[in-house]
């Protein structure tokens, strides 16, 4: 996926400004598909010159001014082509399993806190997840009502299920997570209870 496809999705729902687009990439979607700053304004710019979203500007002020996106035809056209392509799979590089594939050679200390950690991370995003589900379910989500609002009553059922799919597939991966830390933790506990040496404790 693509940062211009992420904002191509977004700005379905509704004209946005940069500002809006950084806020909301900041927030839950940010477990989905992080952005940074640096990133989401450039990239507007380019599918700016590019014909793919329109742009309205605002006064705001006396002297200030804002630029609100919206998507247009060549846009919505190009969001759908990526939808049709197959998504390659990447090459992971995954360091707090590489880390742990070699914890022989940190202390039982360290090793625990690293797992404690990995714990509390995926247990936080697990809340806010679950959170998102059932604000999906009572549509409390305001970016949600928008976009149904703009779309047939036809549509609404697979709109909200299509997302909420996605949703599920965080919080499972999320209580995968935290049961891999258990185990870890389950396992540093077996190890130094028999009194079984790590390199980093000497």
């Amino acid at each position: 996926m693509s940062q211009r496809h992420a904002l191509l999705a977004t700005l379905t729902a509704q004209p946005m400004t940069g500002y809006e687009l950084v806020k909301y990439f900041d927030g839950s979607f940010a477990y989905v598909w992080s952005a940074p700053h640096s990133q989401i304004y450039p990239e507007l710019r380019r599918m700016e010159r590019d014909g793919l979203v329109g742009v309205e500007v605002v006064p705001r002020g006396e002297r200030a001014e804002k630029r609100v996106y919206s998507i247009n035809e060549a846009g919505l056209a190009e969001l759908q082509r990526w939808e049709r392509e197959p998504t390659p799979y990447q090459s992971e590089r995954d360091p707090y399993r590489l880390k742990a594939a070699h914890f022989e050679q940190a202390t039982y200390e360290a090793a625990r806190h690293q797992l404690q950690e990995h714990l509390r991370h995926f247990a936080r995003a697990l809340r806010d997840w679950e959170q998102m589900l059932a604000d999906l379910d009572a549509r409390r989500v305001s970016l949600l009502r928008r976009r149904l609002e703009q779309r047939p009553e036809e549509e609404h059922e697979a709109i909200v299920a299509f997302r909420k799919l996605a949703f599920r597939g965080e919080v499972l991966k999320a209580r995968a997570e935290i049961a891999w830390a258990e185990e870890g933790l389950a396992l540093l506990d077996e190890l130094e209870g028999k009194g079984v040496p790590l390199r980093g404790e000497r």
